[in-house]
């Protein structure tokens, strides 16, 4: 029986909250009482009008891939010291971002390294993608012959993990977009350029120069993420950001960072000595996925999105070997402790440390 203790469940936790706890595939979000969020902005000096909604954003170390989650032997039902590696590795970027004069986020303290308090901000309906690479579902399109990306014209003779001549911005929609007509009514669809400018207000843009300005914050992250890793012999190949609107401390609306940035969930890394030699080796969660892609007993499962009742029975039945577990644990903590410069430790009782400070601390267990 495994010795490792996983923040498997963290939708349960006691903190005292208005309306009910949103769990995500990784995180969940504790919106606080009114009375809890105005206390806590005086108390502790966050930066952010008096008024502002806070929450406790806790990860878990549940691991999704194809939009699933996945279990495994012993009731490691998660993978040892992911949340704080995520956490981690975001927090890193996101003060990198704020010394070079980017955007701001949506973090205002870090409590513990698996929660962090963050304000509301009113999301932009679009995933964010930017790739400095051919690979993934990209290359699978273009290997059919695919050759108009998200309204980008590709060029021939590309070949699969090819670097691409420049960062290319490739978006999705985040959530079901309707009411569109050129834009099927289901989350994660690619789109272009057009139909986002042609339908500002359905992805929650507030004015055309928006559009810009999210490009621009896209790509300067990209660069300056690409550029540090590189600094580590890794290479940045592709990943997702999110946005979102706020208002600072004057009242005045700004475009700000939401979500994680660069970390080994959101993006592919892959090790550059071995990219130099032929060989793909991953240091982030596509790793995991090839390896179900590799193991399951049929892939096509996994990557026709009109088998999701399959799939979602699949990770439900299949149950992954301890040591794939620890494996996936040594990816994640490994290239996060390079990244952000000293060893990550993983918490003895994960569940424990989180409600004992978030008592003893922010008052906010309900006793």
């Amino acid at each position: 029986m495994t010795s490792y203790k996983v923040l498997d469940v963290n939708d349960d936790l006691p903190i005292r909250t208005k309306g009910k706890v949103h769990s995500g595939k990784v995180r969940s979000v504790y919106w606080l009482t009114d009375a809890d969020s105005k206390r806590l902005i005086n108390e502790k000096g966050y930066n952010v009008p008096a008024d502002t909604e806070l929450a406790i954003m806790v990860i878990s170390d549940r691991i999704s891939a194809f939009d699933c989650i996945w279990q495994g032997e012993n009731g490691l039902n998660g993978v040892p010291g992911k949340g704080i590696a995520l956490n981690s590795v975001a927090a890193h970027w996101f003060n990198m971002f704020n010394e070079a004069g980017l955007a701001g986020n949506h973090i205002v303290d870090i409590p513990h390294p698996y929660v962090w308090i963050v304000r509301k901000a009113s999301t932009v309906k679009v995933e964010a993608i930017a790739r400095q690479y051919i690979t993934g579902s990209m290359w699978r399109d273009y290997a059919k012959g695919v050759r108009d990306f998200c309204g980008i014209n590709l060029p021939e003779g590309l070949t699969a993990n090819q670097k691409l001549d420049k960062v290319l911005i490739t978006p999705s929609t985040k959530g079901i977009i309707t009411g569109v007509a050129d834009i099927p009514p289901v989350d994660d669809v690619n789109i272009t350029r057009s139909n986002i400018t042609n339908n500002l207000s359905v992805f929650n843009f507030r004015a055309a120069d928006d559009v810009a300005q999210y490009e621009k914050l896209l790509v300067e992250g990209f660069e300056l993420i690409s550029g540090e890793l590189a600094k580590l012999g890794q290479i940045f190949v592709d990943t997702k950001f999110e946005f979102g609107y706020v208002e600072d401390i004057n009242g005045a609306e700004q475009l700000i960072y939401i979500d994680e940035v660069g970390t080994p969930d959101s993006s592919r890394i892959w090790d550059e000595a071995s990219y130099k030699d032929g060989k793909i080796v991953e240091n982030s969660k596509e790793g995991f996925r090839q390896l179900l892609i590799n193991n399951v007993p049929e892939s096509d499962v996994l990557l026709n999105k009109d088998r999701m009742d399959e799939r979602e029975q699949l990770a439900k039945d299949y149950i992954l070997p301890e040591s794939v577990m620890l494996e996936v644990s040594n990816t994640y903590v490994g290239i996060a402790s390079k990244i952000v410069g000293k060893e990550i430790v993983i918490p003895a009782d994960p569940r424990q440390e989180v409600i004992a400070i978030l008592d003893a601390d922010y008052g906010l267990i309900i006793k």
